[in-house]
This record gives structure tokens, sequence and C-alpha cells, in this order.
């Protein structure tokens, strides 16, 4: 029915124009970028303390923007964080600094103006460090990372040395030592402790180290600018060349212990909770203890591990670093994982220039390879090309001379357990690509498997696998003596 003329029509809503939404729009999209600038909440601080380096995480559940400043006296790091307030999670940081953390004395925090939170880092020596953020991976939401680098950094056989002359047994009649170098000094404190040898084990390395350390109008070492080119394929280390003598009376044997993952990369954890590596950071040490005491052909031996605390590695410098103290073998130490709990029993992998070994080897190595991402490395920095390349050169012979450690020690772990596979695979796995060191992946159980879970947690069961990883060692050097290393790094 129309209305009539006189009556009013009913009052109908007024529709905005395109130029109203579009402002309202705007308005909208600026406030939610704003919201999004100062909206991240911060999720967890970790503070992980290492010889090697002091990290500093703050876990976030958006991306931080920093601007950071170093002051070298006395040194501290400064770090302004964008579009936060200071909360509690930030405040639990200064508590998470230890006392024996070798490079932070103590950590700052304040509401430094309106939005924007500053961190001070106080440290114990000159630093050179790293400040990074890491995309959301694995379990972990956005992270600021700060690496705080000592300026001179720790030299692995250095530490080495220092460990063997502190567990060494005091030596007697100190006082009629003869005065020279210090490094004279300590030869003469352990070849006293072992009046049975003629050489101290330890000072060919000491002696290698001290030439090393020579300044420049010292003469130089005997033929090394005339030493001749190498070859593509070097000879393995562990074959006697003609003419040369496989008994070695006057060196240490090093083995490299490699526990995996640690620090932000916890590995892969079981049903019942139990970290991948917590437990093989406990089976390396009980490797450790029974290597230091083992003697192979008069050679004593000494074990050197990649880490020795709950901090993160990453893979190319735990290949470097069993490089820098010349180790003989390299023994990287996992618990295996897969997506269904029926998977049982230990593996040792050894590297392939090809293709995997089978489909498995191929996943795990992917999957292991990984350990950098969660860890966390910081791909700006100029070391990366550096461990890049490292990687590129594994040779034939350190390949069928891993192959050969791998096929003993699988032998003797299958004494004490279940083995996954009876003979030694091979995958790409980027911990065992140091060319001219024996490497292999040992998988000790899978912690997915609740059975096996329990038995990693062991302490009896750990101990066996250590028992049986040095049985395997031992006969591996008794076929296989290492020469004398070569005195030119």
């Amino acid at each position: 029915m129309t209305p009539a003329p006189d009556q009013p029509r009913p009052a109908t809503p007024s529709v905005p124009s395109r130029r109203t939404l579009l402002q309202a729009g705007s308005l909208v999209l600026l406030l939610g970028a704003q919201q999004i600038a100062r909206g991240a909440t911060i999720v967890a601080v970790r503070v992980w303390p290492a010889p090697e380096y002091s990290r500093v995480t703050i876990e976030s559940d958006g991306q931080l923007t920093t601007k950071q400043v170093f002051v070298t006296t006395p040194p501290r790091l400064a770090v302004d964080i964008d579009g936060i307030d200071l909360s509690p999670e930030l405040r639990e940081l200064v508590a998470k600094v230890k006392a024996d953390d070798p490079n932070i004395a103590g950590i700052r925090v304040g509401q430094n103006t309106p939005g924007v939170v500053r961190l001070v880092i106080d440290l114990k020596q000159a630093a050179m460090p790293q400040v990074f953020t890491l995309t959301p991976v694995a379990a972990y939401g956005h992270r600021l990372v700060l690496d705080l680098y000592p300026a001179q950094p720790v030299d692995p056989l250095e530490a080495l040395i220092a460990e063997r002359l502190r567990d060494a047994p005091a030596a007697p009649a100190v006082a009629t030592a003869p005065a020279g170098t210090r490094a004279g000094a300590a030869q003469h404190t352990v070849a006293t402790a072992s009046p049975s040898a003629e050489k101290d084990p330890l000072g060919e390395l000491m002696t290698q180290r001290a030439t090393r350390a020579l300044p420049p109008e010292a003469p130089p070492t005997p033929a090394v600018a005339a030493a001749p080119a190498q070859p593509t394929t070097p000879p393995s280390r562990h074959t006697a060349s003609p003419g040369a003598s496989t008994t070695q009376t006057d060196r240490i044997i090093i083995v490299a212990l490699d526990p995996g993952h640690g620090g932000e990369d916890p590995g892969a954890i079981g049903p019942a909770g139990t970290r991948e590596k917590d437990v093989v950071l406990r089976v390396a040490h009980l490797l450790r203890d029974r290597i230091n005491a083992t003697t192979v052909g008069g050679n004593p031996m000494r074990a050197y591990l990649t880490r020795d605390g709950d901090y993160f590695v990453p893979l190319g410098t735990r290949v470097e670093k069993a490089r820098r103290v010349q180790a003989d073998l390299f023994v990287s130490i996992h618990a295996d994982a897969f997506t269904t709990p029926a998977a049982r029993g230990a593996s040792v992998f050894a590297l392939s220039q090809g293709g995997a070994s089978s489909t498995a080897a191929r996943w795990l190595a992917n999957k292991e390879n990984q350990a950098d991402l969660v860890g966390g490395l910081n791909v700006q920095s100029k070391d990366r090309h550096v461990q890049r390349a490292l990687l590129d050169m594994s040779t034939t012979a350190q390949i069928n001379d891993s192959l050969k450690l791998g096929t003993v020690l699988l032998g003797e772990i299958g004494n004490v357990g279940k083995l996954h596979k009876p003979r030694v695979e091979q995958a790409g796995f980027a911990v065992l690509k140091a060319p001219d060191i024996p490497s292999v992946l040992v998988e000790t159980a899978f912690i997915s498997n609740p059975e096996e879970e329990a038995r990693l947690r062991s302490s009896a069961y750990q101990v066996q696998l250590a028992d049986a990883l040095m049985r395997g060692i031992t006969r591996y050097f008794a076929k296989n003596p290492p020469l004398a290393r070569s005195r030119s790094v």
C-alpha cells in the first residue's frame, strides 16, 4: 500500500560513502600495525653459559626489533628492544646468570623509554658479541639471540693439555726440575709423574703447540716451506706408509666425543619427557672416564668432548674442534626417534659421499642436519662460510676407516642391546664430514620407544653403553694403530 503524500516515509539508515569506508579502514590498519609493534609478548628467557661462549635467548610471540651498542671499557653490551614494556619474564634474566658463568658478570634490565626496554649485559672479559633473530622453528617462537664470544677464543688443544696436567698425579721432587720454558716445565711435570716412561705421551702434543706459538724471530719448523702438495685423496691416517713404524711410544691417542644437540636444541624427547641431549651427555661423560683410564699399545688415551655441558654447538664447529685437537677418532652420540613408538634398536652410521644406504638413513641424516636450525645458528656469521667449505672435503680413506670403526662398535653394542640394523649404514651427516678423522654417529636406542626410553634413563644401561663403546674403540685401535701426528698445521 502506497502511503499518502502528506505522511512521512519510514527512516532508512544512511549509507556511508566509499571515501568514508576507506578512511575508516586505514585507521583500523594503522591501529593494528601499532598494536603489532607494541604487542609482542615475552614467552621465556634463557641463559646458556659455556667456556666457548655464553648465550642469552629471549623468546616472544612476535618478532623483536633491537638496537645494540658494545662498550669496551668496562666490557658490556647494551641492547634496546623496541615495542615492549618491562615484564616479569625479562626481570627473570637478572637471576638466571650464575656466578660461574665464564663470560657474563651480570644482567640489568629497565624501561628506558615508553615502549623500549634496555638490556645491559656486563661481561667478565673483552668480547665479540653477535645479536641476531630466529624465526619460529620446532617448539620455539620468535627468538632474539645474544651470543657473547670472548675476544680471545678458547683453544681446545690448550684446554685438553690443561685438563691432562690437572688430572696428572703430583710429581715428586719438583724443586729439582730444571728451569726452562713454560711448555718445557709442563712436560717435565708430567714425565716425573710417570717415571716408567721414557717420554711423556703428552709431550709431543705440547711440543706441537709450542712450535705453533713460536714468535716470528724463532727458527722455523723444518720442512714446512718445502712441504709437497697434498694429493686429492690423502692416504688413511691409520694405514702405515712404506717404511713407517706402526708402533708409537711417545704420543697420546685422542678420541673426540660429540654428545649430540644441547642448549636450545633438546634433540628428540621421549614419551616420558626424557631429553636426548641429557642422556647422550651422561653417556659421553662415562665414556670419557673410561678413555682417560685406558692405554692402547703403550699409548695412553685422552677424550675430548665437543660440548661438556648443556649448551648449543653448531655442527660445523663440532667438526672443527675435533680437527683442532688432532683427534684420532670422532664419535657422535645420539638417541634415535621415529614417528611411531614401535621402532627400536641401536644403529651406527658413517658418512656417504653418494646416496644414503637406505631411506631411513637419509631421513635420519636430514633430521640430524637440522640441528643448526633448532639450536640457533647465526647465518650471517662469517664462520658459516668456513664451516660449509670444511664440510665439503670428505675423503674415501676417511669413509673406509669410519666403516671399520662403525663395524666394531656395532658388534659391541649388539652385545648389550638390540640392533636396529645389523650393518653400518651411511648417509650425508654433516657432523661426520671431517676429511681426516674416522667418524661415526651412534644412535644408542630409540628414545621414542617407551621401553628403550626407560633403558636410556637407567644408569645401569648407560654404563653398559659406555663399556661397549670403550671395547669397540680399543678393538679398533688394536687393528688400526694411529700414526704419528704431523708437526705442521
